[in-house]
């Protein structure tokens, strides 16, 4: 019998005889190299990247806004001299009259355009930032999810998104309510310096309300919007897993878990409302005082003779102006929520997408794959440790192990869903990081164990990420999957919406693959994409795997031995390490891959595959191991 030879350093014997070196075509490699990642954006540098984005519709908002700040700077002016001439009986008073109702339709006219740029500008920014972070989202793959969750993930995408658009609108307003009361001071230094004089003296007080708003409203605002997706990504998980919440009877339990943030965030809420509303209070406690002040010196004046009837009435509606600061109060709000907004946004930003080389493969290459020295780590944990294989081309690798062994994380880095966080993989002598997108989604393809039917239709699905596909192409796929079977009982065959569609596990799973057997890889990666068929299936589709199939190289994670017994080679994966490697019937002799696939203690039956057991016990936790089978579908495909 032949002895396995372990990279820990160790052996385990099997059976009797002269002890040799397997001659698998897993053997060692050298070491690899780590990554240094990126150092993500800043809040304030993604809101100033928006207002540069609408730069043109900001600055057009902008001169709208200062457009109407002037004429409601204008028309104080234009009301006491119509006042001056009404009460002289002078002729020119009428004109004056017909010049101030003009005003005031201008002024209508601006509010109501300002309304509209304003709105479509931030709709702009919203889309502009949506697609910036779905595409970076899709760049960086599974790892999107692992610090929020998908249910936050949406909620930052639609809702903090929507806030954060607004910035470009809520600056450029901002800028003409700044404008309004340092034009009505202005013009009160026109009519008399004193009324000027007179109002600077509290103008300190109401700016100092503005920077306590400004402090107070950060803190609240942004925990705010963390309950908002704590909230969301709860809901999200329930719905994902309603049947099993319907099948434990925990539904009052889950729709509690799920609202337990809500009372935190009526705290929030109300602390928020009370910080604008304390400052709203405290600013129209102030602004009338000032008024006051400016109409006693105003008033003081006419009795002087210094200004006249309809320069007092001027100087009313400036000093209302100059103290407006319930507007400024409103803009500076929308600003910090907008700016607690960009900072989840920027959270997302903050994980690094994959980047790309330029290489292309070698035409001669048949897929020849190298793993060295990866190692893959999830937080402190080590789940791939210096894994090193060479994998021969044209050969059929299959990969087993307990749950959280790092499985579908080495299929994953093999793929580059993932990069390693030390090693390198190569595919026909060139690392994956340096080749060109698209070579490299060519070159390797996936199917998973819960693929993503993304697409219309059926046919779409199958021809997701395939160029320019033909309907006999996609045929072709789903047979070899034998997924026409089932295709052409739907009610409208391949033009079946995949909503409409009643699809099993296992019907899902043939889909998967029929799309994965519609391309033309140099390596074919299955991530327990059998594991849900019945064996008559799972013999048809592994002889089609193995004969049929446009793929050099196959890597297949699996649990069940028949699958393990139809490769060239298994590799044995062990807490993060190749324990061993051979042919099934080789391992088959050893005690601890037995027990893999829950056999008994008879070395012999179940060496060819059958041993009457269907999968690895703890099946249904292999989803843990990367926790992105499903997800990972649109990266491997390319789309």
């Amino acid at each position: 019998m032949t002895t396995l030879t372990e990279p820990g350093g160790h052996a385990e014997q099997g059976g009797h005889g002269p002890a040799a070196t397997s001659t698998a075509p897993a053997t060692a490699r050298g070491s690899g190299t780590s990554t240094t990642p990126t150092t993500p954006p800043t809040s304030d540098a993604l809101l100033s990247a928006t207002v540069r984005y609408s730069a043109r519709r900001c600055t057009a908002l902008a001169l709208v806004a200062l457009a109407t700040t002037g004429a409601n700077l204008v028309l104080p002016v234009a009301l006491g001299r119509a006042l001056d001439l009404l009460l002289t009986a002078d002729p020119a008073a009428t004109r004056m009259v017909l010049w101030c109702a003009t005003l005031m339709l201008l002024l209508a006219v601006l509010d109501t355009v300002e309304t509209v740029v304003g709105g479509t500008t931030s709709a702009r920014a919203t889309a502009w930032l949506r697609r910036r972070l779905t595409g970076h989202v899709l760049a960086v793959g599974p790892r999107a999810v692992t610090r929020s969750g998908p249910g936050d993930l949406v909620a930052r995408l639609v809702g903090s998104a929507a806030q954060a658009g607004t910035a470009p609108a809520t600056v450029a307003a901002l800028l003409a309510a700044l404008a309004g009361p340092v034009g009505a001071v202005v013009a009160l230094a026109l009519i008399d310096p004193w009324l000027a004089g007179m109002f600077l003296v509290g103008a300190p007080v109401l700016a100092l309300l503005l920077r306590g708003l400004a402090r107070d409203s950060t803190a609240c605002v942004t925990r705010y919007q963390e309950l908002q997706g704590r909230i969301a990504g709860g809901l999200a998980e329930a719905v994902a897993g309603a049947r099993t919440i319907a099948a434990a009877g925990t539904a009052d339990r889950t729709v509690a878990r799920v609202l337990r943030p809500l009372p935190e965030l009526s705290r929030e809420g109300h602390r928020m409302w009370r910080v604008q509303g304390r400052a709203a209070a405290q600013a129209a406690a102030v602004a009338p005082l000032l008024q006051i002040g400016v109409l006693a010196t105003a008033g003081a004046l006419l009795a002087r003779r210094q200004v006249s009837v309809g320069e007092l009435l001027a100087a009313s509606r400036y000093a209302v102006l100059a103290a407006g600061v319930g507007v400024l109060v409103g803009q500076l709000s929308g600003l910090v929520r907008a700016r607690a907004a960009a900072q989840r946004l920027d959270e997302v930003l903050a994980e690094p997408p994959l980047g790309y080389g330029e290489r292309r493969l070698p035409p001669s290459g048949r897929g020849r794959l190298e793993l060295r020295g990866v190692t893959v780590r999830r937080g402190a944990r080590t789940v791939l440790d210096g894994v090193d294989l060479d994998v021969p081309a044209g050969t059929t690798l299959a990969v087993v192990g307990r749950s959280g062994a790092g499985k579908s994380l080495l299929a994953a880095a093999v793929g580059r869903l993932i990069d390693p966080d030390e090693g390198e993989v190569r595919l026909d002598g060139v690392p994956l990081r340096a080749l060109d997108r698209r070579e490299l989604r060519t070159a390797i393809t996936h199917a998973f164990e819960r693929p993503a039917l993304l697409g219309d239709s059926i046919e779409d699905t199958i021809a997701l990420g395939v160029p320019r596909p033909s309907p006999g192409r996609v045929r072709r796929a789903a047979g070899a999957a034998r997924a026409d079977v089932f295709i052409d009982r739907l009610p409208h065959g391949y033009a079946t919406r995949c909503a409409e569609a009643p699809l099993s596990g296992g019907e899902a799973q043939r889909l998967g693959l029929a799309r994965a057997f519609a391309r033309t890889p140099r390596l074919l990666v299955l991530d327990d994409a059998l594991s849900s068929l019945d064996t008559v299936t799972e013999h048809h589709i592994s002889d089609t795997l193995l004969h049929r199939t446009a793929a050099r190289t196959r890597l297949l994670i699996t649990h069940r031995p028949t699958t393990a017994a139809v490769a060239d080679t298994v590799v044995w994966l062990d807490g993060g390490r190749v324990r061993a490697t051979g042919t099934h019937r080789e391992l088959w002799h050893l005690p601890g891959y037995r027990e893999l696939f829950g056999a008994g203690g008879d070395s012999a039956a179940g060496a060819d595959g059958a041993t009457g057991g269907g999968s690895v016990a703890g099946d249904d936790g292999s989803v843990a191991e990367d926790g992105a089978k499903a997800d990972g579908a649109v990266a491997a495909d390319g789309a």
